[in-house]
């Protein structure tokens, strides 16, 4: 079992779906609004103590046009969010650390996405529906989010919130078998 240094509902689900037992502890880590996705997972897997089992900290950001997107403060910031991503390519970029108190993994996973174009009926839809609130780039790509989308180059469980493919090589390196992989 592992120990999710988060009480994100999309990532129990991830793990649930991939079907890794785990147990889900609130990270004492304040990752503030900046900075790299891969020191954020480092503090919020640094800051759980795992008795001995691995700890998997996961943070994840979007970036587009050089400028970061974090959770929108409001229904107007999310709107402003969405207009910057109507018809663009942006990056999901995770952060993930996976350590035991003998090793730490460190890596990073870049997936692209396509926003179609979108119209005042598309954002004022979208936006309606309140799926933006507490979201990073303000929307879940795994909800009605996943309208807005074009297409996507990469893990598609990266840009719901944990990039399962990456996490699953790590652990049938380092525990074939046991999880069910390697």
């Amino acid at each position: 079992m592992i120990v999710l240094a988060s009480t994100s509902p999309q990532r129990r689900a991830i793990l649930d779906q991939l079907r890794i037992p785990y147990e889900a502890v609130a990270p004492a880590f304040d990752e503030g609004p900046d900075g790299d996705p891969v020191e954020h997972a480092a503090g919020k897997a640094r800051s759980v103590d795992g008795g001995g089992r691995p700890v998997l900290g996961v943070d994840t950001i979007v970036s587009c046009a050089g400028e970061t997107i974090g959770k929108p403060r409001d229904a107007a910031d999310a709107e402003r969010m969405l207009e910057l991503l109507a018809g663009r390519t942006h990056e999901v970029v995770s952060g993930l650390c996976l350590r035991t108190p003998a090793w730490e993994e460190l890596r990073r996973e870049t997936t692209r996405v396509t926003f179609r174009p979108l119209t005042p009926r598309d954002l004022g839809h979208y936006l309606g529906s309140g799926e933006w609130e507490g979201r990073a780039g303000a929307y879940a790509i795994q909800g009605l989010g996943g309208s807005l989308v074009e297409r996507i180059e990469g893990d598609y469980l990266n840009v719901v919130g944990l990039p399962g493919a990456l996490l699953v090589r790590i652990l049938a390196a380092r525990f074939p078998g046991t999880y069910g992989f390697g």
